[in-house]
């Protein structure tokens, strides 16, 4: 259950649309390609990006003098309780992109590739409905997925 209120889309941050758009772009990315690590990369980034939607609509800044900062993750976590499962799941993969982003063939297998993409689609759905806006529909870019494989 949400303990935040959500947000009517007239009163988001541009930030947040843009993060949103950009996170789209980084799953059809990843849909795309057939680039194993590449299509690893895209998903994660994709998710992190989605992270940062809702980190730039709900977060406010704290000063951070003596104090070390927190990634995307950890801060989801913190802002919005009921997303820590997906933080703590996509955090865990951040060494494997790394990996996969730089270069390695065998970070990732083709299986966690495809996995991360639904993953990372269904958690950009989750991150538009905390929002307050209409959730894209999961796996409508998921069916080119399947032709991309087939073809």
């Amino acid at each position: 259950m949400t303990t935040h209120p959500t947000h009517a889309p007239h009163v988001l941050p541009a930030t947040t649309h843009s993060y949103l758009a950009r996170s789209a772009e980084s799953l059809a990315e990843a849909m795309s390609t057939r680039d194993v690590p590449t299509r690893y990369a895209c998903a994660h980034v994709a998710a992190l990006r989605a992270a940062a939607a809702l980190l730039a609509a709900r977060a406010r800044p704290q000063p951070t003098r003596g104090k070390r900062q927190k990634n995307a993750w950890v801060l989801l976590a913190e802002v919005a309780p009921q997303m820590a499962e997906w933080a703590g799941f996509f955090s865990a993969g951040a060494a494997k992109r790394a990996a996969a982003e730089a270069g390695s063939r065998r970070a990732v297998t083709e299986r966690e590739a495809d996995d991360l993409v639904r993953d990372a689609d269904r958690f950009l759905a989750v991150v538009e409905q905390a929002l307050g806006l209409v959730p894209h529909r999961v796996g409508a870019l998921g069916d080119g997925l399947l032709q991309h494989r087939a073809g």
